[in-house]
């Protein structure tokens, strides 16, 4: 292969994405959390070129077939865009699928990759204001791919195959999907141009800001998209201002997965691997194309949110992945910790010791005939089994919890009356929702515990640190104050969370919940501060003392000035600044000149 060049609350509250919006209302222009709509007009005062681009996308990547080549980068745009050898070559392999299924026509589907080198954080305003789910990894890149595979006589080859590539760190997994169904037809229609027009619009773009619902224009299409589910709001209102009524109009949000086209089959076995997910387990799809194991390893995903799934997951992993050999490994060696999904039948074999396989025949069923694929469960996961190459869900796995079947037959139900799929990925999102949350709480609640009481802050002391978290002390609780108390689902709830307190995902949540209550602490110091009585303080102080408040103060200031996630009020802000005034004027004018001036 040859690559051309070219140049925190005790409660968790419950948003349903889904349930707040309301079909009549899909085609109504929209408001922002606040009632504010995107002010389009002072969006490009200062800009330098392709700014407002790279807050979206990095770049277009159209990747070919040569007979003689193998699959290479025909074009980069915007053409001064740079990524790194390896990264050109595993987007050039994940641009085509990986199977001998014949994608013939028209494919979708995305990958995720991990950056080579990692170019540190790269994270933004914006990232920060997401929820940790659906925050930007600067470890990584996200691909979303429009492979066509058409016969033409008269290539050497037979086919015309080509494959148009966003190349981003978004995880906006549908509203890249559907631009991609908008831009790719035009581009492989009209050619480069059309790669020229696109960037030149989503140029013009807002920023992804969440809360906001964002008006974004492109090739004649109107998306209004909302960046992250927890700022989701109905889809109503008074069309906008900068609205074009010849737009075709698309309403969505910009992290959604349909759960139940992708998952329908896996539906009775969904619970166990929600579990699998929780703790981390080794798991591989295994399907016909990549758009489908893209699809249902990103529903999988989705099923513990709003916990982050913080292990590494390939949505489409081939075996040119520079991870391969790491991730396959021997069969002597201990699977790690990843979800992938695969369609190249090699995986079966060299993937057959792993404890967890779904495999994912034929097409994902539609809303008609979701319930009539019944996923198969070995407790033998012999290989044996495997060479049938029969869909199903191959583990030894014991659920720790009993199966709650109110979600089947809700399910059953709306396939029977033929509940639309939009209805039905609603129903599945809420369940597992609430699920997750009936998990979370408990957590949260004993990590309360860990905060210190208010009145041990001083306005002079140091902030005062969490207790630490005591794994068995925990446990202990849950016998009493356990998800049964939120859940009708029960089992063994405490050997569940003896899993999870081990995996990453834990961690990460931990990691979180420690940084907001941190700065939780240092806002409640600084509103100490603000009110507490300055002047009697300074009374009998030595001037090393009183030099010391004034460093002090103005750490704080701007602390509260630089970090916007830090809960500092403006009323705060401004008594902190009369603190420090109050001190500066106690020091001698020679002293207070240098102070000033530094």
């Amino acid at each position: 292969m040859k690559i051309l060049s070219s140049s925190g609350a005790d409660q968790l509250q419950f948003v349903d994405s889904y349930f707040q919006r309301e079909a009549s209302s899909l085609l109504a222009d929209t408001t922002d959390f606040f009632g504010n709509t995107c002010d389009d007009s002072s969006i490009n005062t200062s800009l330098l070129p392709w700014e407002r681009l790279a807050d979206w996308i990095h770049c277009f990547c159209v990747v070919t077939f040569d007979l003689e080549i193998g699959q290479m980068i025909e074009e980069i745009y915007p053409s001064h865009v740079t990524l790194s050898e390896q990264d050109k070559t595993s987007i050039c392999y994940l641009a085509f699928p990986d199977s001998n299924s014949g994608c013939m026509g028209d494919t979708q589907f995305h990958f995720r990759i991990r950056q080579n080198p990692v170019n540190g954080d790269v994270s933004t305003r914006s990232s920060q204001l997401c929820p940790p789910a659906y925050r930007t990894d600067s470890s990584y890149w996200w691909g979303f791919a429009y492979f066509r595979q058409v016969k033409d006589k008269n290539l050497r080859r037979g086919y015309f195959q080509k494959s148009l590539v966003i190349v981003t760190r978004l995880p906006f997994v549908e509203l890249f999907q559907e631009l991609m169904a908008v831009i790719a037809p035009e581009f492989f229609d009209k050619g480069s141009i059309c790669l020229e027009i696109s960037a030149k619009e989503i140029d013009q773009w807002p920023r992804p800001v969440p809360g906001i619902v964002l008006n974004l224009p492109l090739l004649g299409t109107l998306f209004q998209v909302t960046a992250s589910p927890s700022f989701a709001t109905s889809l109503t209102g008074s069309p906008s201002k900068t609205s074009n009524s010849l737009l075709r109009r698309r309403c969505l949000i910009a992290t959604d997965v349909d759960l139940y086209s992708a998952l329908a089959p896996l539906l009775p076995h969904l619970q166990m691997l929600w579990e699998l997910l929780l703790c981390g387990e080794p798991l591989v799809v295994m399907a016909t194309s990549p758009s489908i194991c893209s699809h249902v390893v990103q529903a999988l995903v989705n099923l513990i949110h709003p916990l982050q799934y913080c292990l590494d997951y390939r949505p489409f992993f081939t075996i040119h992945d520079s991870e391969f050999k790491e991730y396959t490994g021997r069969p002597s060696d201990p699977p790690p910790p990843v979800l992938l999904g695969v369609t190249n039948p090699f995986f079966a074999k060299a993937l057959q010791h792993w404890p967890h396989i779904i495999r994912i025949g034929g097409e994902i069923p539609s809303s008609s005939a979701g319930l009539k694929i019944r996923a198969t469960k070995s407790n033998l996961p012999g290989s044996s089994k495997l060479s049938e190459c029969k869909p199903g869900v191959y583990t030894s796995y014991k659920s720790h919890l009993t199966r709650d079947k109110a979600l089947l037959k809700l399910i059953a139900k709306g396939t029977q009356t033929r509940r639309p799929n939009q209805v039905q990925s609603a129903l599945m999102r809420r369940h597992f929702l609430e699920l997750t949350q009936s998990f979370i709480i408990p957590l949260e609640r004993y990590f309360a515990r860990l905060m210190p009481l208010q009145k041990s802050i001083s306005p002079y002391k140091a902030v005062p640190g969490l207790s630490p978290f005591k794994a068995e002390e925990f446990l202990a609780s849950v016998e009493h104050c356990g998800p049964q108390l939120t859940t009708g689902v029960k089992g063994d709830w405490t050997g569940l969370y003896r899993r999870f307190l081990r995996t990453p995902n834990f961690e990460s949540w931990s990691n979180t919940r420690h940084q907001e209550a941190n700065k939780k602490l240092r806002a409640l110091q600084m509103e100490a501060l603000s009110q507490s009585d300055m002047t009697s303080w300074l009374q009998g102080k030595r001037e090393v003392e009183v030099v010391d408040m004034v460093l002090r103060l103005r750490e704080k200031l701007n602390a509260a000035l630089a970090e916007e996630t830090l809960p500092v009020s403006p009323q705060t802000r401004l008594h902190l600044q009369g603190q420090l005034e109050t001190v500066l004027q106690s020091l001698p004018e020679d002293l207070r000149s240098v102070l000033k001036a530094s």
